[in-house]
């Protein structure tokens, strides 16, 4: 199928409905910066995500998807102060029919913004079911060569898992909340991060823990090293808006060693 021959523009139905964006950054604590930031879907007034994405229809899916991209790519444009900063946008693998085809909204809305392409990062759950593994294989490919980052959301709570991870390699994964709740506690949790992290290092993948929630979370995750992370310990989503991250310092203890130095959090 050629680039201008996409079925999803002419058989999707139009949104009968509207929505926005929240906005929840990314730390890099290495650094000592916010990475980026997610972009969430929410409705106009700020309700949450589930308020729109019950709304969307099977036949509206490719529209959605599509009006998603363009949105968050327009309201990042207006307010990320860095040209540096990552925008992490959540994408329907099922959803796109032919990968270059499917990508010129995205690259019209940033030309239009002139958001830098190699500053966006597309997220795919493992959460949805892959009806077609090399599809997905070959969007992976066209992203990358467009120059996009290509994340796998909820890595460790999917249907495929490691299996998934086997076919293709994204360049970032993003530990699941579930392995990474009370994970300082948790020695099977422990166990399950420290192979995760070994996997991702042979295989050249940047791991990202989400959800985290604590100062345990966060000194255990450190200390196994993981630097970038995302979760209400450092922000809630601002609708419309970037939060500030308002932390302090994590003492010593935190990960379980005398001789570990305080993990400085931002302000």
């Amino acid at each position: 199928m050629s680039a201008t021959a996409c079925p999803g523009c002419q058989t999707s139905k139009p949104l009968d409905f509207d929505f926005s964006m929240a906005f929840q950054p990314i730390m890099d604590v290495k650094a000592g910066r916010v990475w980026g930031y997610e972009a969430l879907v929410r409705g106009e007034a700020g309700e949450g995500a589930y308020s729109i994405l019950n709304r969307v229809a099977d036949d509206q899916k490719y529209r959605f998807d599509q009006a998603c991209r363009v949105k968050a790519i327009d309201l990042a444009a207006r307010l990320f102060p860095d040209p540096d900063l990552h925008l992490s946008i959540n994408f329907l693998p099922n959803a796109v029919y032919e990968p270059a085809a499917c990508l010129r909204a995205t690259l019209a809305a940033a030309r239009k913004s002139r958001f830098p392409l190699q500053s966006i990062m597309f997220e795919f759950t493992e959460s949805e079911e892959m009806t077609d593994v090399g599809h997905l294989q070959r969007i992976i490919a066209e992203y990358r060569r467009m120059g996009f980052i290509t994340a796998l959301d909820d890595f460790g709570a999917g249907y495929a898992g490691l299996g998934l991870l086997a076919d293709f390699q994204p360049d970032l994964i993003k530990i699941d909340m579930k392995l990474v709740r009370d994970v300082d506690t948790s020695r099977s949790r422990q166990v399950i991060l420290s192979a995760i992290l070994y996997v991702a290092r042979e295989l050249g993948i940047t791991v990202l823990a989400e959800g985290v929630e604590t100062e345990g979370e966060f000194g255990a995750l450190k200390a196994a090293g993981v630097n970038l992370f995302q979760g209400y310990y450092f922000a809630k989503p601002a609708f419309e808006a970037l939060p500030s991250p308002s932390i302090q310092c994590v003492s010593a203890h935190s990960v379980n060693s005398s001789r570990a130095p305080a993990l400085c959090r931002f302000v």
